[in-house]
């Protein structure tokens, strides 16, 4: 089979390929690298390469499989890991010059998890400054293009690992998610991200341990991929509190959800979120497109109260607790974004914070009386199709400035705030043929009925030309683009491999 053709293979379809010895982990990892190494440079998703390392790691992986050993859920996959997770003796730059040669001692619980199931570690793939933002860009890596034009932004934090598997450089690439860096670069890179309920994936690395901003999830190219991912993922981890057991089988394969039995409650901006007219009227045709799959589809309005403000609390105290040290010592290293959430952190008072979790309480509980007569709720994930990526952030929309860098992602941070979990799937493209993402929110801790439901959908938008996942064209992709690589100071020592 030709490199191409394997790489583009699902990576469940991949596993069971290696478990038969249909295919060996050795040929897959080579293909992979020859992928990564034919466009890569046109769209820079991928940062710190450890390619000595899984090349060994490849070979055991074989010899496994011929000895008849037992196989991990993820046995001989390649596997990209974001940058801001920490991968014992791989180059783990967070994006930032104050990391730029920090190569950590450890692996971070998800990681050592995903590695456990038998996944092989390829690559870290690209993110913003400390995660910072919905570009991923940063001065030690540059910038990832969009795969769909390698001119525009792939979204972030999870940008690399978005870009990375709509090329078909890797089977599957794991992501974080504060304010939408799982789905938004799904959304607009035409992948799949998961945003599960907060603990499910050990964070090990937070500060603010009883906080659920923020989580850890997977990303692929189809839902059955993404759940592979998620199931190895999961675990109880004495480090991090919210931390709870959940049942991997089920989360790695459940039952296709009987579409025409649910309710889907929809909206274009939640009552309140900044959304252009071409977007609505995107939204608006894709709902007309899958109406007759439900048994009900209604445009709903919400009352998310003062939901931007809230996420300015709540965001700003994780920030505050964990770049405090950066910014009083090296402000002069640290990029705008990083400082701005910094500086909004450390001017909320006690009273600031106790009003923002009080509101985002009752934010919380608004929110879930939607199901009570709705199964799912569906919105866009992004307000507007990728800009360049030369532009960091997106400061006004349709004439109307916008209150904060991060105010644009306003659609995917209201749905962090009720802690619902929500994936970002492909729905066709918008009006400038870049991929639209479809973001649905399940019920409170009902991560496998929107799996399930995920997959249906899936399912169904391929049989519908308007609605299907779009594939980016590698010959387009043939060209480097070094401007990508044109906002680096200066190359990391070792970048090109891991260091012991």
């Amino acid at each position: 089979m030709s490199s191409p053709a394997l790489t583009a293979l699902p990576a469940v379809e991949l596993r069971r390929l290696i478990g038969t010895k249909e295919i060996s982990p050795v040929e897959l990892l080579a293909a992979c690298i020859d992928r990564i190494e034919a466009l890569n440079p046109a769209v820079n998703a991928i940062a710190a390469k450890a390619y000595d390392r899984a090349r060994r790691e490849a070979q055991a992986a074989e010899a496994a499989v011929l000895s008849g050993a037992p196989l991990g859920r993820l046995h001989g996959l390649p596997v990209g890991i974001k940058d801001l997770q920490d991968t014992e003796g791989i180059l783990t730059t967070h994006g930032s010059p104050l990391y730029r040669n920090h190569v950590p001692t450890r692996d971070s619980a998800q990681v050592a998890l995903v590695r456990a199931a038998g996944a092989i570690v390829t690559a870290k793939t690209n993110v913003p400054e400390f995660g910072a933002g919905a570009n991923s860009r940063n001065p030690v890596w540059g910038a990832t293009g969009n795969p769909f034009d390698p001119s525009l932004n792939a979204g972030g934090s999870s940008g690399g690992s978005a870009a990375a598997l709509a090329c078909d450089m890797l089977p599957i690439c794991t992501g974080s998610d504060t304010g939408g860096s799982l789905r938004i670069p799904a959304a607009i890179c035409g992948v799949v991200g998961f945003r599960p309920s907060p603990g499910l994936v050990p964070m090990d690395g937070r500060q603010l341990g009883w906080t659920p901003i923020s989580v850890l999830g997977p990303m692929g190219r189809t839902v059955a991929d993404a759940r592979m991912l998620f199931a190895a993922q999961l675990g109880v981890d004495n480090r991090d509190p919210l931390s709870r057991p959940f049942d991997p089988e089920a989360a790695a394969s459940g039952r296709l959800a009987d579409l025409s039995r649910l309710r889907v409650a929809w909206t274009s901006d939640f009552g309140q979120c900044p959304v252009s007219t071409e977007i609505r009227g995107v939204m608006r045709r894709r709902m007309g497109a899958m109406r007759h799959l439900f048994r009900a589809a209604d445009e709903v309005s919400f009352d998310f109260g003062a939901a931007d403000r809230a996420f300015d609390v709540v965001r700003s105290l994780n920030y505050v607790a964990r770049y405090r040290d950066s910014y009083e010592n090296h402000r002069d290293q640290l990029g705008p974004n990083i400082r701005a959430n910094y500086e909004i952190g450390s001017a909320l008072s006690l009273a600031d914070a106790a009003w923002g979790h009080a509101e985002q309480t009752q934010i919380f509980r608004r929110f879930q009386e939607t199901f009570r007569d709705y199964d799912l709720v569906m919105a866009p994930t992004t307000p507007v199709s990728p800009f360049p990526w030369t532009q960091l952030y997106l400061s006004e929309l349709e004439g109307e400035e916008l209150k904060n860098y991060y105010h644009w992602l306003a659609l995917t941070y209201v749905v962090t705030l009720v802690t619902n979990p929500a994936i970002a799937l492909p729905c066709g493209v918008d009006d400038h043929a870049m991929p639209f993402g479809l973001q649905v929110v399940g019920r409170f801790g009902g991560d496998l009925e929107l799996l399930d439901t995920a997959e249906a959908l899936e399912r169904a938008f391929a049989g519908i030309a308007e609605l299907r996942r779009p594939v980016p064209d590698a010959a387009a992709l043939a060209t480097p683009r070094p401007e990508l690589k044109s906002i680096v100071t200066h190359a990391p020592e070792g970048s090109e491999q891991e260091r012991a």
